[in-house]
């Protein structure tokens, strides 16, 4: 094998490994930002027109003195606010859940009063590649009375700095590790 056959084969390599990379790359979502998971957060507003997808991950932070979260199986149960029968705890104080399987979860304070006054959060979660607008086409009638729920998304957050640098470390040890293989 000549050299340039090589250095083809290792750019392609490369080239296709940092693709397959970023397709599936995570987003942390912080819930509540800097302030946290908090009774006196907005987490309405806090997760208004955001994405989750299959893979994700959520973060609530908050103090396990004072607070934990449960995770319910039904909406009647979140909208009620019912911490009876909870499918999950989270008691740690900075709990990362990774989101895992299309469908709705739902978490929520695990205070009734807390739960009641909007401490609570209902996360759809879309397919890791899924389109940002429905195949369908109304006709004018429809669309004029429809109600949809589709809107244009946010513009998508860039996946967190590890993500990149665990990518980086394993694509160059394994190029790095092929040029020596080739040059034995």
């Amino acid at each position: 094998m000549t050299i340039v056959t090589k250095m083809v084969m290792v750019l392609v390599f490369m080239a296709a490994s940092t693709g397959v990379k970023w397709v599936g790359a995570q987003v942390h979502h912080v819930v509540g930002g800097d302030r946290g998971w908090d009774p006196s957060f907005d987490v309405a507003s806090w997760s208004s027109g955001r994405i989750f997808r299959v893979g994700d991950k959520i973060c609530f932070p908050y103090s396990a003195a004072q607070e934990s979260i449960v995770e319910v199986k039904s909406k009647d149960e979140y909208e009620s606010c019912d911490v009876g029968n909870p499918i999950r705890m989270y008691t740690v104080g900075l709990d990362g859940i990774e989101l895992d399987g299309e469908g709705i979860r739902y978490f929520m304070s695990s205070k009734p009063e807390s739960c009641k006054m909007g401490l609570k959060l209902r996360v759809e979660l879309m397919p890791l590649q899924s389109p940002e607008f429905p195949q369908e086409t109304l006709s004018e009638s429809e669309s004029e009375s429809d109600n949809s729920d589709w809107s244009i998304a946010a513009a998508p957050t860039t996946p967190s700095p590890s993500v990149q640098l665990y990518g980086n470390f394993l694509l160059s040890s394994f190029g790095l590790l092929l040029c020596t293989c080739m040059a034995i």
